[in-house]
């Protein structure tokens, strides 16, 4: 059994088309999708309509329920005051440019989705089993993280929120996050996601897919979004 699972997109619809490339020369048994479709990027209603047309099962991100219901608040960890005027921007922008259906759909998505795989229980979240924008990083409390496993019954726990891959054991339980495909924080532009494999144990390969930055990069200063936000592009340092 192997799978193909990848987060954070973000409205980079130049990301999201060769990342789904890349997956179907891979051709995984399933893939998945952890939410946060839109946001940030200059394509939120065309990344929407790609995963609908492919069929890609989807968890909702909190990026994605602030979109869909016009709240103006995301829950986002802002990091100082002008990250949290950036990102109010940002949601403003995405709110008037994200149509009726692709918010519909938005709504439409669960919060979890928990397969059997491969003899393993696989719980799959944006941030958290608990919370939408909860951070699980490399190294969020091994107790904490082992109790919110237990009660949802998971033996792999795949989530996305941080855009920071990794893949931690903690007394035999599986805790992988995918990075992110359209707003990349782990040092370089490439879009990143997970392809697991469940063959007698958990094995976890992190897929680095090149794309033109730069032209999702320039989208993003012509739609009148902040220049920061282009900079992310350019250096995949957010």
């Amino acid at each position: 059994m192997k799978i193909a699972v990848f987060s954070d997109v973000h409205g980079n619809r130049h990301a999201l088309e060769m990342v789904l490339q890349d997956i179907a020369v891979r051709n995984p048994d399933l893939t998945v999708c952890l939410g946060d479709l839109v946001g940030y990027n200059a394509f939120p209603s065309e990344v929407v309509r790609l995963i609908r047309e492919n069929g890609i099962a989807t968890v909702i991100g909190n990026y994605d329920d602030a979109i869909a219901n016009s709240r103006m608040v995301c829950g986002c960890d802002y990091k100082d005051v002008k990250a949290a005027e950036l990102g109010i921007k940002s949601i403003t922008w995405t709110v008037e440019n994200t149509g009726p259906e692709e918010k519909e759909f938005l709504r439409s998505l669960p919060d979890k989705l928990l397969s059997k795989l491969g003899g393993y229980q696989v719980l799959f979240v944006h941030g958290s089993p608990r919370k939408l924008n909860e951070y699980l990083f490399e190294d969020t409390t091994a107790g904490d993280v082992l109790a919110m496993m237990q009660d949802a019954s998971a033996d792999v726990l795949i989530c996305g929120h941080t855009h920071l891959p990794y893949h931690r054991v903690i007394e035999g339980r599986h805790v992988i996050n995918v990075g992110s495909v359209g707003k990349p924080k782990h040092g370089d532009p490439d879009a990143v996601y997970a392809l697991v494999e469940f063959n007698g144990g958990v094995q976890t390969k992190f897929i680095k897919v090149p794309y033109d930055h730069e032209a999702a990069a320039r989208a993003v200063e012509n739609a009148g979004l902040p220049k920061e936000f282009a900079a992310i592009l350019r250096t995949g340092r957010g």
